[in-house]
């Protein structure tokens, strides 16, 4: 079986770091070892109160960063799930075979009605029903392998189960994709909390969050303040999650950053303040030189809106006959 993949950007917030190393990065070395897919998610970025105009920017701005990360659209497929109507047609088709139940307990639903103050009249259906929306994103590709962080674990294993009921009960439609987990340390925490991932859904002024974009300037301060401990002694820079989580976050940046690991990027560096030093270097080092592409990408934006059509256009081919086949199976002339 060709090994295909599938990875989905919601454009909710600027993307971060964490979202490089943990997503884009594994995206882009994926590209010659299978058949992939890489889509920006703007429907799900409507789940939750939005402004048009921003998400417009957003969903331009992660488009012209998943080209400036080194996705190749000769070598991946990329595209914008608005634009592939098989989508949203896929996932009505898919609640008719989702229970209420498996939705009430969707982890993600319950935090952000929380974040509400738990008020369910404030809530977006959409927001309760949009696992199933991307169980069709995942089923359309009929991927063998999804790439997941531990907070949409739960979402691909909906998907999962809905492909095997869809099966069992209406014929072999969908492959059931299996679950792939990223490398350890490619989860950034938030440099001013590091008990908090780092999120592109933080706040504008964020201290503790390094955006792809960010200037230079902008990253020193944000990893200077980077919050350490009080331990000076002669082992202070080691890694340790529960005893040094601030300090074992810098290491595990600069790991991810550098490709090595943690006892490799803590070797040689006697203070906070040179492992700072050290981690600034990594981080700009990574940043720069994508940075530099994305400005040469957004200085001609009808070049990326060309490459994501004829990407969105390949995808409504491919999807085409998935849905099909699932209407006819489920009785649909």
């Amino acid at each position: 079986m060709n090994d295909t993949r599938l990875s989905l950007l919601t454009p909710s917030g600027h993307l971060t770091l964490g979202n490089y190393l943990g997503a884009l990065r594994p995206m882009a070395a994926a590209q010659d070892a299978a058949t992939c897919f890489y889509g920006i998610s703007d429907l799900h970025a409507m789940t939750t109160t939005h402004d048009p105009a921003r998400l417009r920017a957003l969903t331009g701005e992660f488009r012209t960063l998943v080209l400036a990360a080194g996705i190749d659209p000769g070598r991946a497929t990329v595209f914008q799930q608005s634009r592939v109507p098989a989508h949203t047609e896929l996932a009505y088709l898919l609640e008719c075979t989702t229970y209420v139940g498996e939705l009430n307990r969707m982890i993600q639903f319950k935090e952000k009605r929380r974040t509400a103050g738990g008020v369910i009249s404030g809530t977006r259906t959409s927001l309760y029903t949009y696992p199933v929306l991307m169980a069709a994103d995942i089923l359309l590709y009929r991927p063998t392998h999804v790439p997941v962080g531990d907070d949409q674990r739960q979402h691909v294993e909906l998907a999962r189960d809905v492909a095997q009921r869809f099966n069992l009960a209406y014929g072999p439609v969908f492959t059931v994709p299996e679950i792939t987990v990223p490398p350890v340390g490619a989860r950034l925490m938030d440099l001013a909390d590091p008990a908090r991932k780092m999120s592109k859904s933080a706040e504008a002024d964020a201290a503790g969050v390094v955006r792809l974009l960010d200037d230079p300037d902008l990253v020193r301060r944000k990893i200077a303040r980077a919050v350490t401990d009080s331990d000076t002694g002669p082992a202070a820079v080691r890694f340790d999650r529960t005893a040094k989580p601030g300090v074992s976050n810098l290491l595990e940046l600069v790991a991810a950053c550098t490709g090595t690991t943690v006892e490799d990027a803590a070797e040689g560096v006697p203070t906070y303040g040179a492992l700072k030093k050290v981690a600034t270097d990594a981080v700009l080092a990574v940043l720069e030189p994508l940075q530099r592409r994305y400005a040469e990408l957004a200085a001609d934006p009808g070049q990326v809106e060309e490459v994501f059509e004829a990407g969105s256009a390949r995808c409504r081919e491919v999807t085409a006959p998935v849905l099909a086949a699932a209407r006819a199976a489920i009785g649909l002339s």
